[in-house]
């Protein structure tokens, strides 16, 4: 089938050879022997298929991966479900919730660039009440620990230089009554997120 357009001064004809083949040729070009064309080998169209779950329901909006708490807390909505010991990275906190109420919390202080304190979902695998360090030979107390060697503890050092300083990993914590209440509150297994947000 050949559909003839005029172009300025040209005439060009457009010819449908095979399946999703498209020729075109100057009037010149049309009249010569079509022996050099060469059809296109029928090829079925593709078949697309939308996943099932984008073909049922409309785009949501983005939902928001934090709540704002009283006292400008940014809480991980996960946090709110069963027991979660929350580490917010950015502001600086590390809160006990069990069941979406707040039951403890403190000030955080974080790894250095070199040995950064890894984000992520955890669980509780252990707890040492006056824990020394194996590698810095450091004490430890009130350590609970979440992945590898890193475990959110007491440290004097935070409590004496504040920000100045940082951990090898671990969350560190500087009131000693706030991480004891902690560590009486917290069991083995409880899940544990740390976040930047």
């Amino acid at each position: 089938m050949g559909i003839l357009r005029k172009l300025g001064a040209t005439t060009t004809a457009v010819a449908m050879v095979g399946v999703g083949a498209l020729t075109v040729a100057t009037t010149a070009e049309a009249a010569a022997p079509a022996a050099k064309t060469v059809a296109a080998p029928k090829v079925a169209p593709r078949t697309v298929v939308a996943p099932l779950a984008a073909t049922k329901a409309k785009p949501k909006a983005k939902a928001k991966k934090t709540v704002i708490l009283p006292g400008r807390r940014h809480v991980a909505k996960q946090c709110m479900t069963g027991r979660y010991l929350c580490i917010n990275k950015k502001t600086r906190k590390v809160m006990f919730f069990v069941n979406g109420k707040l039951v403890a919390e403190g000030d955080a202080r974080f790894g250095a660039t070199r040995t950064p304190t890894k984000n992520g979902t955890f669980k509780v695998y252990r707890k040492s009440k006056n824990h020394v360090s194996s590698i810095y030979h450091t004490p430890m107390p009130y350590a609970m620990f979440f992945v590898g060697g890193q475990a959110v503890h007491y440290s004097a050092d935070f409590r004496a230089r504040g920000y100045n300083g940082a951990s090898h990993g671990c969350v560190n914590m500087r009131d000693k009554k706030k991480i004891a209440l902690l560590f009486s509150k917290v069991k083995i297994g409880d899940k544990v997120l740390v976040y930047n947000a």
